[in-house]
């Protein structure tokens, strides 16, 4: 069941690895920093790579940004999931087509709990890119829409129960892009690398000191916006990393309800618990990515702890959860293993 996905390869990949050609191979002092945005969000990619080679980066990194909104975003009017949404087209792209396949294990897996079908709840409580419509107040109507069955694939047409359901990629859609970008550096010959997207992050290899790189799991409290504040250094390699929690998206309304962007796929409305991030370390990031999510909707009434432990028993991912306990907090944590 927890297999990991077939390699990701990608047509747009192939056009950066025909500009690059390097002949010698990366020393130590050839580690270099890229900085930027994608995805409206910050990246950082770290990697051993000759100099010659920073600029194909740059433009593997800008195209690869390009693909994911053109395909996936719910934010741009114009993509090609927005016009899934509007029916008015039922043909998928490659992109979405493997992650709505990846996103079915994890709602098997989670009872529903998961789910990409939640597209009428998060543009409903204002978590779609606009303000919270006047259908909040009538949640449970929109509920008939939600559901993973109610949507199917065969071959890349997707078709519908109802065509009022709609997706919401963006539970998977940042981790798949940092794991196009770690796929494109791998064509390039690029072996030690660490891509952070927004905090999603996959890494390869070794840092520039020779040691598995360093990621910090933020510590959880309101207002740590500019993550100055960690929780955990943990030194990994050959993996995706992504960390899920309410403490950031969230909003209160005029009668003193929060409203967190993990939204209950049953109940339409938001996932409050103890649970507070759930960072999850996977083989690829779009994995990672996911199951995060997926844990953060379980929350600790429905088993989020028992949850990650099975998928670190049966697939060997690590997890790092963390609970809020009276005043501080409550850690339960695996490493990554190999089976």
């Amino acid at each position: 069941m927890f297999t990991t996905p077939r390699k990701i390869c990608k047509l747009a990949i192939a056009v950066f690895v025909a500009i690059v050609a390097v002949a010698c191979q990366p020393t130590a002092s050839s580690y270099t920093t890229i900085q930027g945005e994608a995805l409206g969000t910050f990246v950082v990619v770290k990697c051993d790579a000759q100099e010659a080679q920073r600029e194909a980066i740059i433009e593997l990194i800008a195209s690869t940004d390009s693909i994911a909104k053109a395909s996936m975003s719910i934010f741009n009017r114009e993509s090609l999931l927005s016009r899934i949404n509007r029916n008015e087209t039922d043909t998928l792209d490659e992109h979405i087509a493997f992650n709505i396949a990846l996103a079915e294990r994890f709602s098997r897996l989670s009872d529903g709990a998961y789910d990409i079908t939640i597209k009428p709840l998060t543009e409903a409580w204002g978590f779609a890119g606009e303000r919270a419509e006047q259908r909040v107040q009538n949640i449970d109507s929109l509920l008939e829409f939600v559901g993973y069955e109610k949507i199917a694939v065969e071959g890349l047409r997707l078709s519908k129960e109802d065509s009022r359901v709609q997706i919401d990629l963006n539970s998977i859609a940042k981790g798949y892009t940092v794991d196009l970008v770690a796929e494109g550096l791998e064509a390039m010959g690029v072996e030690s690398y660490m891509v952070n997207i927004g905090g999603e992050i996959r890494c390869s290899g070794k840092n520039s000191r020779g040691q598995q790189w360093s990621i910090g799991i933020e510590t959880p409290y309101e207002g740590n916006f500019a993550s100055d504040a960690v929780e955990r250094i943990v030194r990994l390699t050959e993996c995706g990393v992504a960390t899920s929690g309410n403490y950031r998206r969230f909003y209160t309304t005029e009668n003193g309800e929060r409203v967190a962007h993990t939204l209950d796929p049953k109940s339409g409305r938001s996932v409050l618990s103890d649970l507070l991030s759930a960072t999850v370390i996977a083989p690829t990031c779009a994995e990672a990515d996911a199951a995060a999510t997926m844990l953060m909707s379980l929350g600790s009434q429905r088993g989020a702890e028992a949850m990650a432990e099975r998928l670190h028993n049966e697939a060997g991912w690590g997890y790092i959860l963390i609970f809020a306990d009276g005043e501080g907090y409550r850690i339960t944590e695996r490493e990554q293993r190999t089976l």
